[in-house]
């Protein structure tokens, strides 16, 4: 299985995306968001989530893990299929749905093109025990620093701490100061780990 893909994008249209690394080009299915946030010929790292059926291999290409559990979570709902899910998710920033879910915005989830008030429920119903519980967790999605947030947990989680101690104080941090380094958030950490 594909987890993730490093580099450079050749071609960015607001569906897909082909990123060259070797020598080949992956066509990577990607969301509005996601498109937004990548340069044509920059390099790049995605997670991906492979789509395998009988007639066809589907790449589909996350920048943060955020976006790609919750993009999980959704094909796990009952007729909501892969692109429908890309769609939700081009519209809908990750922490708006997780949101949405949790209050029961029915009206705000329906607001996606060919997402109708049953399937908006079916949702709801089915993801809002699951958003938190699966770690995606709409504390961290306050925070515009997902990634630094990624890059300090992995690091102290490598140093050897606790992942659950590691999460509380790093969420703590990146609310209380004002940080915008990893090695900032890491040295903070190990004051208070």
């Amino acid at each position: 299985m594909l987890e993730f893909i490093s580099g450079t994008v050749k071609t960015l249209t607001p569906t897909y995306v082909i990123i060259e690394t070797n020598g080949l080009g992956y066509f990577v299915n990607i969301s509005l968001i996601t498109c937004e946030k990548l340069k044509l010929n920059t390099s790049t790292t995605m997670l991906l989530h492979e789509v395998i059926r009988e007639d066809t291999f589907d790449l589909y290409g996350f920048l943060h893990e955020e976006e790609r559990k919750m993009f999980r979570l959704l094909i796990s709902v009952s007729g909501i299929g892969a692109n429908t899910a890309r769609v939700i998710l081009s519209k809908l920033q990750t922490s708006e749905l997780a949101q949405a879910i949790i209050a029961g915005d029915v009206a705000l989830i329906q607001s996606v093109k060919g997402i109708g008030a049953k399937t908006a429920q079916r949702v709801i119903i089915d993801l809002k025990d699951k958003v938190s519980r699966d770690g995606v967790n709409t504390d961290l999605f306050v925070t515009q620093s997902n990634s630094l947030f990624d890059e300090a947990l992995s690091a102290l989680i490598m140093l050897g701490f606790s992942k659950k101690s590691v999460e509380k104080q790093l969420q703590k941090i990146i609310k209380e100061e004002a940080v915008s380094s990893v090695e900032e958030i890491v040295k903070i950490a190990l004051k208070r780990l």
